[in-house]
């Protein structure tokens, strides 16, 4: 008898039954005494986890993520790797992809591993066994996605103030008739960014037309290309474009030239994230840009303090900053704004 043939006893998960031995404490009493009772009749006695290991388990969360495909997590990814590798650490990488609810249960899987801790990165439509893992007893730390456990944190940019930035950059500039490309509308960040941006517009008493706003199916090239080819059957065209990742915003320019149409000129454009690419695009990406390897630091720091009792700090917002190159507008102006000029 093992642990998988007391859950189908006990109509359980297996994840469940491993939390009973283990003495998690999101268990109902009426549960943990019914799987209890089943292991006591059939003599039955579990091997509870030993002491945790020095490892770190990395999920991409959700089952469309952005993996070690995109540039702004794999920088933000890699000073996590060093900071926490000074601190002792190792990093061990859960995929999503095996078939089955319990094989894809990620709490059943720390636990197997007796991680130290975990630490999640965004994606659009998280599986159930995020939550699950979040609200264990195992310390989780969050990039760009809220966690609630007690043992839960989480760090992120501050995506509602940073499109207030763009519309501002985009009013000062001259520029009123404002267009949008985000994610999936399963993405939570991209939500966000495109409400703030709608909001700052509504404040400036500028006009939202809905043909300028559309979402594609992910932050890559390919959905900004397509976003802005659909944008640009509009009867009237907009001015200025924000979109919600430097790869839409790339993918845009790909459109916008294809249209013959030129940058900054007839459509101004600002990205976000600031990946490395921006400063080599032509002509170069102004962008909202994410301190990466602070992001990376922070979030180490955090979770090893998580998982050491050191701290009480559940979350943290970085602030964002508007890099100002070629797409729109080549200089600072007098407000305050970082410019970084290419040759």
């Amino acid at each position: 008898m093992n642990n998988k043939t007391i859950a189908q006893m006990a109509g359980v998960s297996l994840s469940t039954v491993s939390k009973i031995i283990n003495n998690y404490s999101d268990v109902s009493e009426e549960t943990r005494n019914r799987v209890l009772e089943i292991m006591r009749k059939n003599g039955y006695t579990p091997t509870p986890s030993l002491k945790k290991s020095n490892l770190i388990v990395v999920i991409f969360a959700g089952k469309q993520n952005v993996d070690f495909t995109h540039p702004f997590f794999s920088e933000v990814l890699n000073s996590f790797k060093k900071q926490m590798g000074s601190l002792g650490y190792d990093l061990l990488f859960l995929t999503n992809t095996k078939g089955g609810d319990e094989e894809s249960d990620y709490l059943l899987r720390c636990q197997a591993y007796q991680v130290a801790g975990c630490i999640i990165i965004s994606g659009q439509d998280l599986e159930p066994s995020i939550d699950a893992l979040d609200q264990s007893d195992i310390p989780c730390l969050g990039v760009d996605i809220k966690l609630t456990g007690k043992n839960s944190g989480h760090i992120m940019s501050d995506n509602y103030k940073l499109t207030s930035k763009v519309v501002e950059h985009f009013y000062l500039k001259g520029y009123r008739d404002l267009g949008y490309i985000g994610s999936s509308t399963l993405s939570s960040i991209s939500n966000i960014r495109e409400s703030g941006y709608r909001d700052a517009m509504e404040a400036l008493g500028l006009t939202i037309n809905p043909d300028w706003f559309v979402n594609g199916s992910d932050f890559f090239e390919q959905s900004g290309y397509d976003a802005m080819k659909q944008i640009l059957q509009a009867e009237t065209l907009p001015r200025a474009i924000f979109a919600a990742s430097d790869l839409l915003a790339i993918g845009a320019m790909r459109a916008i030239e294809e249209h013959n149409l030129k940058i900054p000129d007839d459509i101004a454009i600002i990205g976000c994230d600031d990946i490395e690419a921006c400063k080599y695009v032509q002509p170069s990406l102004t962008t909202m840009r994410q301190n990466k390897e602070k992001l990376g630091i922070l979030s180490a720091l955090m979770l090893y303090d998580l998982i050491n009792n050191q701290s009480s700090m559940s979350s943290f917002v970085v602030e964002p900053e508007l890099v100002i190159r070629n797409s729109c507008g080549n200089h600072s102006g007098s407000y305050g704004l970082y410019s970084e000029m290419q040759g």
